[in-house]
């Protein structure tokens, strides 16, 4: 069947039903919930088979327990999402009633990237299936295995008038744009974003994006520096960095510089020795992207950066092939004009700058893209509370990395160049959602009385409530 045709289908399926009841929906969370568990470790093998080297273990708990865990919480809190909710109304209009109706958009689509193929895909499937909608779903080609299990999943556990997922190239992705769809999610490169807004723009179609850009993180002197250092690695290089809201640099302060290189140093070791044949690390998607962190390093090291590789070592006699590995590297005494400084790094590859004041990284910070994410270490409640109010990202996380991400009660999303919209939870419930303001006028109704002939009680009640 053809996309145009399925589409078709789709607002044909949400005219005949508009409004799912509860009953149904928590009937197919249910089942997709059921269906993503009996299929994990299909899943995990998929991704592994795409990526080439990926750890099981990894996907599980980056894919499959954020999926499971967004399912059970808007299955906790569906029936209290869907209720009406009630409004003030103003004085004039005392006798009357004011609510939301939270009423499904209709068909919504999703473009997925490749980084984390399964949960990137299936997040906004749940927030959309939550809402009541019917959704088409088109999973990057670049990780075909897990797209074919994705579809799997979703067709076994959803009836096809609900949601329907189309594997394919980049044709297939502008097929979809050219629709008119209620919504759009699309997660990848802000470039790819401004293509998705425009084609969206035809059929002012809203969209959610989630783009991503040059995530920092900020460690206080003050704070422990071994353990900002476990947690920076594992943010950077988990997924071997192919993550959108990763760290992408590093501030420390300039009289502890060295010291923090030792303890990432340190870190990377632990948890990922001989990281070039470690089956734990993560490969490169393609040689291409690969070749472009090659030259991002080339680059940094020519215009003076120091390059650490200190997860690197020699597994003696292994030639078995575990994919394209980019070796964790770190590189110090960084530059603006260093490639590294201007690019979004989206690999194992992790900048490290010094400060001499939080003014100045702040300065610096107003003066870039506004990232997806920002991390603060530091235990001082004043200047955690002057990094919020002087800084702007999607979101933030204090003394540690990624884990807003797994807050299902909290919104994810970015601002400016790093997207718009936001998802997860009742605020994903939301954004799937019209928002429908309902005005219910009973019978008495003192604002009747305000109504032309304009007599002179009239006009002096009219300047009264006019005054400031």
């Amino acid at each position: 069947m053809s996309l145009s045709a399925a589409f078709a289908d789709l607002r044909q399926a949400a005219r005949r039903d508009p409004y799912p009841d509860l009953r149904r929906r928590l009937r197919m969370l249910e089942s997709l919930a059921a269906q993503i568990a009996a299929s994990k470790l299909a899943v995990a093998e998929a991704i592994r088979q795409d990526f080439g080297a990926r750890a099981i273990e990894e996907t599980l708990q980056a894919e499959i327990f954020p999926a499971l865990s967004s399912l059970k919480h808007c299955r906790r809190h569906l029936a209290r999402w869907m209720r009406p909710e009630r409004r003030s109304v103003e004085p004039l209009f005392w006798f009357a009633a004011n609510r939301v109706v939270y009423q499904p958009l209709g068909v919504i689509g999703i473009l997925s990237p490749w980084n984390y193929p399964f949960y990137l895909a299936m997040g906004p499937l749940i927030g959309a299936l939550a809402a009541g909608n019917r959704i088409m779903v088109r999973p990057s080609n670049r990780t075909p295995n897990a797209a074919r299990v994705f579809k799997d999943i979703v067709e076994r556990a959803l009836p096809s008038d609900v949601a329907r997922v189309f594997c394919g190239d980049q044709s297939v992705a502008a097929e979809m744009l050219a629709l008119p769809f209620d919504h759009i999610v699309f997660t990848g490169s802000t470039s790819v974003g401004r293509e998705v807004m425009h084609s969206a723009a035809t059929h002012l179609t809203s969209v959610t994006l989630e783009l991503g850009g040059k995530s920092p993180a900020i460690v206080h002197p003050s704070y422990p520096h071994h353990d900002a250092a476990r947690r920076i690695v594992f943010g950077k290089f988990i997924n071997a960095g192919q993550t959108c809201i990763a760290p992408d640099y590093v501030f420390v302060g300039r009289a502890r510089r060295d010291e923090l290189l030792r303890e990432l140093s340190t870190a990377l070791e632990r948890m990922y020795p001989a990281a070039e044949t470690n089956p734990q690390f993560t490969s490169i998607l393609g040689a291409k992207p690969h070749s472009r962190l090659a030259e991002l390093v080339a680059d940094a090291r020519a215009k003076g950066a120091s390059i650490l590789a200190p997860a690197v070592g020699q597994q003696g006699g292994q030639t078995r092939d575990l994919g394209l590995r980019f070796a964790p590297t770190l590189v110090a005494d960084v530059t603006a004009d260093m490639r590294v400084m201007q690019e979004e790094i989206f690999g194992p590859v992790l900048p490290i700058l010094s400060y001499d004041s939080l003014e100045d990284v702040f300065a610096f910070l107003a003066s870039r893209p506004r990232p997806l994410a920002l991390y603060y270490f530091d235990r001082d409640r004043a200047r955690i509370d002057r990094m919020l109010h002087q800084t702007v990202s999607g979101g933030v996380v204090i003394n540690d990395t990624l884990m807003h991400i797994a807050q299902d009660d909290l919104p994810f999303g970015g601002v400016g160049a790093s997207g718009m919209g936001r998802y997860h939870g009742f605020d994903g419930f939301r954004t799937f959602s019209n928002q429908r303001s309902v005005h219910l006028q009973r019978r008495l109704n003192f604002a009747r009385i305000v109504r032309p002939p304009w007599t002179r009680a009239l006009r002096s009640l009219v300047e009264r409530l006019t005054r400031a």
